[in-house]
């Protein structure tokens, strides 16, 4: 090979290079965007509207669930909990799971199952108290609005006849059932 060949090569080595960088410097004025000082976004925070986290509940008012227990559809509450077996067991004796095992949960004392590592504000606020029909269907409603800080992640169940269901089949879940409040 000759020097002209040789020149060729590099001539076409070049020519690439350059409209490599010709293009990246093309671009560069097309899309030119500024560095921000300070990279992020700030969030504002209304201060006042922002709650110190207490386990006391906050007082929502509720239908009563204690009219609807004794003539709720235990079957429909069977198919309510399906919504909660992905973290709960309702076996006698089965297992916790992410959230503890529910069998005979109505009227036992709250924060109490054997080998489950309840949240500090369960801990707190179920420390002198036990899942009334009444607590249990606040609870149901809105987990984290009747206890602050409480670590289960559930929504919560809207309609009062829902709540019911679920909680007719909990009190089923038990081989002596709570007795029914009076109405």
């Amino acid at each position: 090979m000759d020097s002209f060949e040789w020149n060729k090569i590099f001539g076409a080595l070049l020519a690439g290079a350059f409209v490599v960088l010709g293009l990246n410097f093309l671009s560069e004025a097309i899309y030119h965007s500024e560095k921000p000082e300070q990279f992020g976004y700030a969030v504002e925070v209304d201060e006042s509207a922002t709650a110190s986290a207490s386990a006391e509940p906050e007082e929502v008012v509720i239908p009563p669930v204690a009219p609807l227990l004794a003539s709720a559809d235990i079957s429909k509450g069977e198919s309510v909990a399906k919504k909660c077996a992905a973290c709960h067991n309702f076996n006698e004796g089965g297992a916790n799971k992410v959230g503890p095992a529910l069998w005979d949960i109505v009227n036992k004392q709250m924060a109490s199952a054997e080998g489950f590592s309840y949240s500090g504000a369960l801990k707190e606020y179920g420390a002198d108290k036990v899942w009334s029909y009444d607590s249990l269907n606040k609870f149901l409603l809105k987990p984290k609005a009747y206890i602050k800080g409480t670590s289960m992640g559930f929504a919560g169940i809207k309609k009062v006849e829902d709540r019911a269901a679920l909680i007719a089949y909990m009190r089923s879940l038990s081989n002596d059932p709570a007795p029914l409040p009076d109405s």
